[in-house]
């Protein structure tokens, strides 16, 4: 099947001019969906590339909030005495007035550190996760255990303690007790949000970035950060805590 086209020829009459026959229109379709599924993938890297820079920018920020908090708090670190200020949802309060968060408590359950209203857009959540949003309150990031503990406690916990309430108490920590400011991770990616699939720091596999105590924000595959007393990389539980030190 070919399709023609007419044209009025220059003394008025008519004459045909070769269009498309349908097998070269398919060809065309058939090159331009290739074209697309090359570019695709491109384009879907290329949006994750930003994210991961966005992700990095927010850690750096929650970097520069901790550390004014220290500043404020006679070179100590964050330790309001709850035994599990390292999730996200229960670090952001103390830490509020450091990071423009707008949250307010939930009007519903205000003693509740688990739940807030009001957020909106914030630094507290990686543009990758997925899952915070409805598992954590919009909030991508952890603070590590080991800025309220000693290492004596943190040699001696197991990840069950993290989630207890009674079984080892809050100690605050200061500056001075981080031996390796560059090499202990303060704050990280709770979930590998960048990789396929996400996993916890629980499991040894994919990447996050890290915030350190100097400040610094590194992406790092899990097998960089040195096994913490529960064999995983798991920047709460660093041996020797804040003696102690996540990557080589």
């Amino acid at each position: 099947m070919r399709v023609w086209e007419r044209e009025t020829g220059r003394n008025g009459g008519w004459s045909r001019s070769r269009g498309f026959t349908l097998i070269e229109l398919l060809v065309a379709i058939a090159i331009i969906a290739i074209l697309a599924a090359m570019l695709f993938p491109v384009l879907a890297r290329a949006r994750e590339a930003g994210r991961k820079t966005t992700c990095n920018a927010n850690l750096r920020q929650i970097g520069v909030g901790l550390l004014m908090y220290v500043a404020d708090h006679d070179d100590c670190f964050p330790n309001n005495g709850d035994t599990m200020l390292w999730m996200g949802r229960r670090w952001r309060w103390p830490l509020q007035p450091y990071l423009a968060y707008g949250a307010r408590r939930d009007t519903v359950d205000p003693v509740n550190p688990n739940l807030s209203s009001g957020a909106g857009a914030h630094i507290l959540v990686c543009p990758s996760d997925s899952t915070a949003p409805t598992a954590w309150d919009s909030t991508s990031y952890a603070y590590s255990a080991a800025f309220y503990h000693t290492p004596a406690q943190i040699n001696a916990m197991t990840t069950t303690d993290l989630y207890s309430a009674t079984s080892f108490g809050c100690v605050t920590m200061s500056q001075a007790d981080v031996e390796y400011p560059s090499r202990k991770a303060m704050a990280a990616e709770w979930l590998s949000n960048h990789d396929t699939p996400h996993v916890s720091w629980w499991e040894w596999g994919g990447s996050r970035n890290v915030l350190f105590a100097d400040g610094h924000v590194k992406y790092l595959p899990a097998t960089a950060i040195r096994p913490a007393v529960n064999g995983y990389p798991d920047i709460n539980l660093t041996r020797d805590g804040l003696r102690g030190h996540d990557v080589n």
